[in-house]
């Protein structure tokens, strides 16, 4: 019986998903297409109105303009606030200094140039080659002395001086020290300038006949003793008036007073508003007159009683003065320049270019009437000295501590340990000082060891200072880099110079 294939009663079985019409099994694809994706959206910028709708509103625009406000007063409230700050804690104020003020006085006498010549023309010539060495030296200004005899009267201090012969000499040499940078100021100390008789009706004319001459030659200022006739307030107003005259905001003339009787300078007048403007500078010796060499001990008195009876009401010149053994001479040196005031330091032969070239020629010639290695130890000494000086010099110019910081008298007391060292004396030794130049937050520590035994500091010592410093100078020059005070030890006649700076700090 033959089958019908085409029957659709029979044998046909339609698909899944399939029509069961005839011919269906064959129409249906054998793979299901998978379906189509949607189309992806482009994205677009949305519109003002959209955007707004999107934030909430108008209003989210008003909050976002109130935060910018809120954080831009904030900023400039704290800006405010850091400026106030700034403006209301403690700073040191800087007072403009005047050329007397900053300036390293040199006083010489110019005759101590014509005794080791056979001529006395060369004397000046010899002096005027000096001047440039002088101001490398730090030297702003020299006083010279002894240009005119004490017996000399007013008309002879405006033609000639007895020990330079000539006043055409004076004058070229005031003429090279303006060539060189170095203002000079004439001692006219217990000079009589008062030559008509004492009659008060003429004095005024004399002093300033006496004045405007030296002037015109471009003399910066006279130097005068507290003993003088000329130190009287009469007198010091007829000169204040010449020397204005002359005066200008860069170049001021000065009057210098020298300082040799008392502790405390006579007043000029009763008004105190005179009294600071007649005198420009006094100079005062650190330690006193003396016909013999000072002990350790009264030098270290002289130098505390200065240290702690200072004016503030005058600008001081501290000089030396007084005779002290030659161990104390650098420290007395480092005392000098590190005072508050302008430091007035005496001629010295260890730092006189001319005193150093004969001896560099004496040790190249090899004298027979003295060892090689004489001239060697003169010469390693000599240019200590030159350095010292010059180190000194140089920091004071630089450091505004130096310049017109603040000074604090400092109690010294060394180690009481005795196991550290057996040559370590007793606590509050009066041999033993120390002072602190402060601008800011820069500190200068001087301390001074007069005695002639080592000395160590104690750690309880000022605990408020730093610990840590830096050597600025030392007496002999051979202390570099940092330290502690803790560990310093001071040996016999030994200054030394430190910039204290607090722990990881290098400023």
């Amino acid at each position: 019986m033959p089958l019908n294939a085409g029957d659709p009663g029979y044998g046909s079985v339609p698909a899944p998903g399939l029509s069961g019409s005839v011919g269906g099994s064959e129409t249906a694809p054998l793979l299901i297409p998978e379906s189509e994706p949607e189309p992806v959206q482009q994205w677009q910028p949305m519109t003002k109105e959209e955007l707004e709708v999107a934030a909430g509103g108008p209003g989210w625009r008003r909050v976002r303009c109130y935060l910018v406000l809120l954080f831009w007063l904030a900023w400039v409230a704290m800006l405010a606030t850091s400026i106030a700050i700034i403006a209301t804690s403690p700073r040191p104020v800087v007072t403009p200094l005047k050329w007397w003020q900053k300036a390293l006085f040199y006083q010489l006498q110019p005759d101590m140039f014509t005794e080791a010549q056979a001529e006395g023309s060369k004397g000046i010539n010899v002096l005027c080659e000096e001047l440039p060495y002088f101001r490398s030296l730090g030297i702003g200004a020299l006083i010279l002395e002894g240009l005119f005899d004490k017996e000399a009267s007013s008309e002879n201090l405006t033609v000639t001086g007895e020990s330079l012969s000539m006043s055409p000499q004076i004058q070229h040499l005031l003429a090279e020290c303006n060539k060189a940078g170095l203002k000079v100021v004439l001692d006219f100390c217990e000079l009589d300038l008062d030559v008509a008789g004492n009659r008060p009706s003429n004095l005024s004319d004399t002093a300033q006949h006496v004045l405007q001459f030296w002037l015109e030659q471009g003399v910066a200022g006279f130097a005068i003793c507290d003993t003088d006739a000329a130190y009287s307030e009469k007198t010091l107003l007829v000169w204040r008036g010449v020397l204005k005259e002359f005066s200008s905001q860069q170049d001021e003339r000065i009057v210098v007073v020298k300082q040799t009787t008392t502790d405390i300078l006579p007043p000029l007048s009763t008004s105190s508003q005179i009294n600071n403007t007649l005198v420009d500078v006094v100079m005062r010796s650190i330690l006193p007159s003396s016909h013999h060499l000072l002990s350790a001990q009264e030098v270290a008195d002289a130098i505390e009683t200065h240290l702690q009876t200072r004016e503030k009401d005058i600008w001081p010149s501290w000089t030396v003065g007084g005779k002290a053994s030659h161990d104390l001479k650098k420290l007395l040196l480092v005392l000098t320049m590190t005072l508050p005031g302008s430091p007035a330091v005496q001629y010295d032969e260890e730092i006189d270019q001319t005193q150093n070239a004969s001896v560099n020629v004496g040790s190249l010639r090899g004298e027979e009437n003295e060892p090689s290695h004489a001239h060697t130890d003169t010469e390693k000494a000599k240019r200590s000295a030159v350095a010292l000086f010059t180190s000194l010099s140089h920091s004071r110019a630089r450091e505004e501590a130096l310049l017109y910081g603040s000074f604090t008298f400092l109690p010294f007391n060394t180690s009481t340990n005795s196991s550290s060292n057996s040559t370590l004396t007793s606590p509050s030794s009066p041999t033993i000082l120390a002072f602190l130049r402060s601008w800011g937050c820069v500190h200068f520590l001087v301390l001074l060891n007069i005695g002639p035994e080592l000395h160590a500091l104690d750690p309880a010592w000022a605990s408020s200072l730093p610990e840590a410093g830096v050597f600025v100078t030392s007496t002999e020059m051979d202390r570099l880099g940092s330290t502690s005070l803790y560990k310093l030890v001071l040996r016999p006649h030994e200054a030394i110079v430190i910039k204290l700076f607090e722990a990881g700090s290098y400023s």
